[in-house]
């Protein structure tokens, strides 16, 4: 069973998943982070794989691909950075996250070949549609055992919403609002009533709710209007003003809970 299949069958609140930009703040930083995470008690840790457009992003997240970029990050080298990461000790569920693009430059067989080979887990891939990946890739995907998480948000259809359900596995990644990433900032009345209508439809997969959960409040609200939250701009913001990055780390993971 996947490891993220694993994490949502014997834990069903507060998850908590965590986002990074990979080769942020330095290029050799990522395994670094990792680790971190997983020891400050981190659920998911989601790597983000920079990207010259992040188009659904906001200032701060593009500015961490930005200068991954610069530092000279890419995919090739991501892959060689989690080389034998699972002999390691490290067993927290990993989601790469980023734009379709890289991934079909760099062969999309070749590329899940060796999130297999590297212990990924899952993929976020937001501007890839629910129809082209069900026609190209979800055979794809399976072979490799990984598995596509998919966005909803609160302009999503009932019946989109119920579509990404029946063919999602793992979790739905539950955006809480029209915005890019790190332009939200708390849970508004809004947000309650588009959590408390995608609840009534007693869809089979949890879903983590992104954007806009920054901090222990947030994150508790957003645990109770589903299994956990996704938190990136803020934790990006922790690594841009990191003196100590396993202590600073540490703390702002612990201060969430």
């Amino acid at each position: 069973m996947n490891r993220i299949e694993e994490l949502f069958q014997t834990k069903k609140q507060d998850i908590l998943n965590i986002y990074f930009t990979a080769g942020f703040p330095a290029l050799n930083d990522t395994v670094t982070i990792l680790d971190s995470l997983q020891k400050a008690g981190t659920d998911i840790v989601e790597i983000g794989m920079p990207y010259s457009d992040p188009v659904a992003d906001g200032e701060t997240i593009q500015g961490s691909n930005q200068k991954a970029l610069e530092n000279g990050m890419s995919l090739k080298v991501l892959f060689q950075q989690l080389e034998g990461i699972r002999n390691k000790e490290i067993i927290v569920p990993i989601v790469l996250m980023g734009y379709f693009n890289p991934v079909y430059q760099f062969g999309v067989e070749e590329f899940c070949k060796k999130c297999q080979e590297t212990g990924i887990d899952g993929l976020i891939l937001p501007d890839l549609p629910v129809e082209e990946y069900q026609r190209n890739y979800k055979a794809i995907f399976d072979k490799y055992g990984l598995l596509n998480i998919f966005l909803i948000t609160p302009q999503t259809s009932s019946e989109r919403i119920k579509l990404i359900d029946e063919i999602s596995e793992g979790f739905i990644y539950m955006v809480s609002s029209a915005s890019v990433t790190g332009a939200v900032t708390g849970v508004s009345h809004n947000m309650e009533e588009y959590f408390e209508r995608v609840n009534a439809m007693n869809l089979k997969n949890p879903r983590l709710i992104g954007f806009g959960i920054k901090d222990r409040e947030t994150f508790a609200k957003a645990s109770k209007s589903a299994s956990g939250a996704i938190i990136g701009s803020q934790f990006v913001r922790v690594l841009e003003t990191a003196t100590d990055l396993p202590a600073d780390i540490d703390k702002f993971v612990k201060s969430l809970k």
